[in-house]
């Protein structure tokens, strides 16, 4: 392969990987923006619902939006993968499947949940939604954790960078899964927190790529 060949090839891997970042920032961003719009936005129906606080019709709309907002962050962990961050291990490997699993689960929940949106919280409707979104989101904190701290020992990023997939993971276990115990308030203020980490991981894609 001619050295021509091979500047193209690394430029169009680095294109893509910096395309799967910007992918993660935009989804972050707008995943942290959407959990601030239901923070602040007029209930229209009563707390014991589950469309809380939006109506059925509303409700729908912003599950199809968050399936599609979830696709963006698996974008984030597979850019992640393709940077080289996590390294080659088996560890690096078996973290990235689970949390990119567990990240596609939660996307097809939100989609799940659309049948239950007339329905009160909690009940026997909803009770099977809390078994999948619980079991997905702590996939995927398992899978970062893995990921993290393979991605720590590969040495790949360095600084805060190398650090972030560890953040990312354990931020799953502590605040945000006792945040999503506490009630509604909480739990919409940790996830947001949650999608900024998102935000800055797809920041880290893009300029690392940007630096090949």
């Amino acid at each position: 392969m001619s050295a021509i060949t091979k500047d193209a090839v690394s430029d169009k891997s680095g294109s893509h990987v910096s395309g799967l970042g910007a992918l993660c920032f935009g989804a972050g961003v707008l995943g942290a923006a959407s959990g601030l719009f239901l923070v602040v936005v007029e209930p229209a129906v009563p707390a014991d619902r589950f469309s809380y606080p939006l109506t059925v019709s509303g409700f729908i709309a912003i599950q199809i939006w968050f399936f599609v907002q979830h696709l963006g962050l698996a974008a984030g962990s597979f850019g992640t993968w393709r940077s080289g961050a996590f390294g080659s291990s088996r560890a690096a490997r078996s973290g990235y499947v689970i949390g990119v699993v567990g990240m596609l689960l939660l996307a097809v929940t939100e989609l799940i949940a659309i049948r239950a949106s007339g329905a009160l919280y909690p009940s026997e409707d909803t009770a099977p939604l809390d078994v999948l979104y619980g079991a997905s989101s702590i996939a995927v904190g398992i899978g970062w954790v893995i990921g993290g701290i393979a991605a720590i020992r590969a040495g790949v990023w360095s600084g805060w960078r190398g650090l972030l997939p560890l953040v990312i993971g354990i931020y799953v276990f502590v605040p945000m899964t006792p945040a999503i115990a506490a009630g509604f308030l909480p739990a919409r203020l940790s996830i947001t927190g949650w999608m900024l980490l998102f935000a800055v991981l797809g920041l880290a894609i893009v300029r690392k790529s940007d630096r090949r």
